[in-house]
C-alpha cells in the first residue's frame, strides 16, 4: 500500500521530538509499508537534500541504540520530501497537491504538527484545494480548542470538509503499550471482571507526574495549565478505560461508544464540590534531580504574576450502577517528585479479620505506565514465623506483591506510542482515536472547573519544585479516609 504522510509543521518541535523518530522506528521495524513518502510541509527555504540534513543532524544528536547508522539514515533519507507553504496562502496548498499528483498514493495523511490556531485555516484550505479526498486522513493533536465552544468550532471546521471516519483526534497516551495492556487485562482476561465495581473498590487513583518544569514551552503552558493541557484529554481517556464497560467487540465506535457513556456519566459539579473536589497548585522554586531549580514564575514566557495551574487535584465519581460512590481522584503535575504516571485501583479490606495484619492493609492493583510499564499486585501473606512460646499464636501477614514488567517480558524496543498511532493512521484504524462527541462531553466536565479558578480570588497553591504538590491535594483525599499511594 503506497502513502504520502504530509507533515505540517515538518520543522517544527514535535516533529523533532516524537514523531521522525516514531516514523524512523516504524521504518526500522520494517512496520512502515513499503512505497511511501514522508513530505515535511513548513515556510522554511529548503530543498530536500537540505531537510534530509536537517533530518539527520536531529538524529546526530540521539544517543543509544535508536541513533541511526549511517546506512540506515541513508535509506530512511529517501522517504524524506520538503514543500514550502505558508498555511494562510492558498497557492501554497496548489503546489502541494500538486507534488501529490505526482504519484497517486492510496493513502494520504494530513498530520497537522501545527498550533491550533491553524487548523480551521489549514482544513478550510485543503477542502478548498480538493485535496480532501476519501483517501485523505487528517490527524489533529492536542489541545483542540481551549474551551468547549472552541473546540466545537474547529470540529465543525473539520468535519465540513472531511467525514468523521476521516478525522483522527490524536491522545498519544492510548497508544503507550501499558494502556494497550489495560484494556487486554480488562477485557481479554477473566479474572478481574468480577471485582471490578463498587463492592471490592474502594478508590481509584490515576497520577501522571512529571520532574520537569515547563522547559522551553512557557509562553504556550502559561496559556494552558494543566487542566487542559492533562486532564481533559489524557487523564479522563484513562479514566475511561478504567471505568468503561465491555464493548461488545473491538471496533472502534463500539469502544469510543462506552468511553462517551463514562464521560456522561461523571457526576456534575456543584459549588460545593468545585470549593472541595479541585486543587490547583503552582510550583515554586525547589529541588528537583538533585538541583536547584526556580519556581513557575521565573521561568522564561512566563508572566511574573502568572495565575496558571501547574497542579491538578480532581475528586471524580461516575454516576452509574458499576461505580456509585466509587471516588475516582485524578492528579497531575509539573515539577513534581518523580516522573511517574500510574493507576492504582484499591479494594476494599477483607471485610473480617481473621488474621493480623498492617493497619489499613488491603489488595490493589498497581498500573504503571511510565518510566517502568507493568502490573504490580498487592496481597498478603503469612510474614513470619508464628509460633510462641509454648502456644500457638494468631497468624500474621505482611504485604508482598507480584510484579510484571512488560519491558523484561516482552522486550524493551516495543511499539513505542507515537509509532503504534501513526502507523493505525495509515492503516485507518481508529480504535485509538477520540471522536468528536468525547471530546466535547470531556470539555463540558472540566468547563465548571475552569470557570470556578477564573473567578476564585485565591489562586493557585504553591508547593516546592521536587515535592508532590501542595498539601491541600492529601487533604481533599484525606477527608474520604483515603491518601496517596505513596503516603500510605
Amino acid at each position: 500500500m503506497s502513502f504520502d504522510l504530509v507533515l505540517f509543521g515538518g520543522t517544527g518541535d514535535l516533529a523533532w521530538r516524537k514523531l521522525m523518530p516514531a516514523l524512523f522506528q516504524a521504518f526500522r521495524h520494517g512496520s512502515l509499508p513499503a512505497g511511501g513518502r514522508i513530505i515535511g510541509v513548513a515556510r522554511d527555504d529548503l530543498d530536500d537534500a537540505q531537510y534530509r540534513e536537517l533530518i539527520q543532524a536531529r538524529f546526530d544528536k540521539v544517543e543509544g541504540a535508536k541513533r541511526p547508522s549511517a546506512e540506515e539514515f541513508g535509506r530512511f533519507a529517501a522517504l524524506l520530501h520538503f514543500v514550502r507553504m505558508d498555511l494562510s496562502q492558498a497557492q501554497d496548498y496548489a503546489r502541494l497537491a500538486a507534488t501529490l499528483r505526482e504519484r497517486d498514493a492510496d493513502t494520504v495523511v494530513m498530520y497537522l504538527a501545527t498550533t491550533p490556531a491553524l487548523f480551521t485555516t489549514a482544513c478550510e484550505q485543503l477542502a478548498a484545494a480538493g485535496l480532501n479526498t476519501p483517501r485523505t486522513r487528517i490527524v489533529l493533536e492536542k489541545p483542540l480548542g481551549h474551551d468547549l465552544e472552541s473546540n466545537r468550532a474547529i470540529n465543525a471546521t473539520v468535519r465540513a470538509g472531511f467525514g468523521e471516519n476521516q478525522i483522527f483526534r490524536i491522545d498519544h497516551y492510548l497508544g503507550k503499550p501499558s494502556v494497550q495492556n489495560l484494556f487486554a487485562l480488562r477485557f481479554g482476561n477473566a479474572l478481574f471482571e468480577p471485582l471490578w465495581r463498587r463492592e471490592t473498590i474502594a478508590n481509584i487513583q490515576i497520577t501522571i507526574a512529571e520532574d520537569l518544569g515547563v522547559e522551553k514551552r512557557g509562553a504556550f503552558y502559561d496559556n494552558t495549565g494543566a487542566l487542559r493541557d492533562m486532564v481533559q484529554n489524557h487523564a479522563l481517556q484513562l479514566l475511561c478505560a478504567i471505568g468503561m464497560e465491555p464493548p461488545i467487540n473491538a471496533h472502534a465506535d463500539a469502544i469510543r461508544d462506552e468511553k462517551l457513556k463514562v464521560l456522561r456519566s461523571l457526576k456534575a459539579w456543584t459549588p460545593e464540590t468545585l470549593a472541595q473536589h479541585t486543587v490547583r497548585g503552582q510550583y515554586g522554586p525547589g529541588n528537583a534531580n538533585g538541583a536547584a531549580v526556580p519556581g513557575y514564575r521565573e521561568e522564561p514566557g512566563v508572566d511574573p504574576a502568572s495565575r496558571t495551574e501547574t497542579f491538578v487535584a480532581l475528586r471524580a465519581e461516575i454516576a452509574n450502577w458499576r461505580w456509585a460512590g466509587v471516588p475516582f481522584y485524578i492528579r497531575t503535575g509539573k515539577r513534581l517528585a518523580a516522573r511517574d504516571a500510574r493507576i492504582v485501583v484499591n479494594f476494599r479490606p477483607a471485610p473480617h479479620a481473621i488474621f493480623r495484619s498492617p493497619a489499613g492493609a488491603a489488595n490493589s492493583l498497581v498500573i504503571n505506565l511510565q518510566p517502568r510499564d507493568g502490573l504490580e499486585l498487592h496481597l498478603l501473606a503469612q510474614g513470619q514465623d508464628n509460633r510462641q512460646a509454648g502456644r500457638a499464636a494468631p497468624l500474621s501477614l505482611a504485604p508482598v506483591h507480584l510484579d510484571l514488567d512488560f519491558d523484561k517480558r516482552f522486550g524493551s524496543e516495543r511499539v513505542g506510542a507515537y509509532e503504534r498511532l501513526l502507523l493505525d493512521v495509515i492503516d485507518g484504524r481508529l480504535n485509538l482515536f477520540v471522536r468528536s462527541d468525547e471530546q466535547e462531553e470531556a470539555w463540558r466536565w472540566v468547563e465548571p472547573v475552569m470557570e470556578h479558578w477564573r473567578t476564585d480570588a485565591a489562586g493557585p497553591r504553591s508547593y516546592a519544585a521536587g515535592t508532590w504538590g501542595p498539601s491541600a491535594s492529601s487533604a481533599m483525599i484525606a477527608r474520604d479516609g483515603f491518601c496517596w499511594n505513596e503516603e500510605c
